[in-house]
């Protein structure tokens, strides 16, 4: 006899029966794709999102007739059409229609990569960047991931959490393998409220050995923190009396001329 999994049950979970269970299992089988299994089988994927091989197996073929993914009868990949999915959250977000030309100026102002993202659960997820013809070992696009606490954007937008909330952002994601990471939780909920009082966060090679970035919150019109702006430079190239001295005024700066575009939306 095969045991079910959560994902399994057909029993609605929200009040009013308005959870649609099958939806749900549908994008934990788009999920389970990404940059280290790109192609999975059946099984693979049944075991990655923890569903039997027989729902997994239905799910991806209504992907295939979709159009959101391919197969050899084997091996199931995602199609470019998944694509669509992702562009219409950011088209709706407006923000980086908006910030994008002031984010290239500042690219331009400081020679260094101008990014914006948006916090998604504990982690910040990239909507916009203008990147610079440098070589950095973090490669960055569209729909990149990073974890919130250990990024300068993260803990910018970290400041409206409760502690619990940023203990639990800390638990997410294993520390960096770096001697200048945050030594636990009381740590970053300490940095968390120093950038509260400051406006701005620096990360000096906290997440990679190297890299260094400042970032500054993006407010809406009501003054919540909803995205944040950084640029990201290089230790070797960039000193952190440079970065807070010529880099830091100049992204500020940014910073407010993006929130009042923003608060007049």
């Amino acid at each position: 006899m095969t045991l079910s999994s959560p994902l399994d049950d057909d029993t609605s979970r929200a009040e009013g029966g308005e959870f649609v269970q099958s939806l749900e299992r549908g994008l934990a089988v788009l999920r389970a794709f990404d940059g280290e299994h790109p192609l999975m089988t059946v099984a693979d994927v049944a075991k990655a999102t923890a569903l039997t091989r027989a729902t997994a197996r239905r799910l991806l073929h209504t992907l295939v007739a979709l159009g959101y993914a391919d197969t050899d009868g084997k091996w199931f990949e995602l199609t470019p059409r998944v694509l669509d999915l992702g562009h219409a959250y950011v088209s709706s977000l407006q923000l980086p229609d908006i910030a994008q030309p002031f984010m290239e100026a500042l690219s331009e102002q400081v020679h260094e990569s101008v990014s914006a993202s948006v916090l998604d659960g504990h982690e910040i997820v990239y909507v916009a960047r203008v990147p610079t013809q440098r070589i950095m070992a973090i490669s960055l696009a569209i729909g990149s991931r990073l974890p919130a606490a250990w990024t300068s954007m993260g803990r910018v937008m970290l400041v409206d959490r409760t502690d619990d909330e940023i203990r639990a952002a800390f638990a997410a994601v294993p520390p960096p393998n770096s001697d200048r990471a945050l030594a636990d939780a009381d740590a970053l909920i300490a940095e968390v409220r120093a950038i509260r009082q400051q406006g701005w966060c620096l990360v000096d090679q906290e997440l990679e050995e190297g890299i260094r970035s400042v970032a500054a919150p993006l407010h809406d019109r009501r003054g919540r923190v909803t995205a944040a702006i950084n640029v990201g430079t290089h230790a070797s190239r960039v000193t952190l009396r440079q970065l807070r001295g010529e880099i830091l005024p100049a992204l500020l700066s940014t910073a407010r001329s993006i929130d009042d575009r923003l608060g007049k939306r």
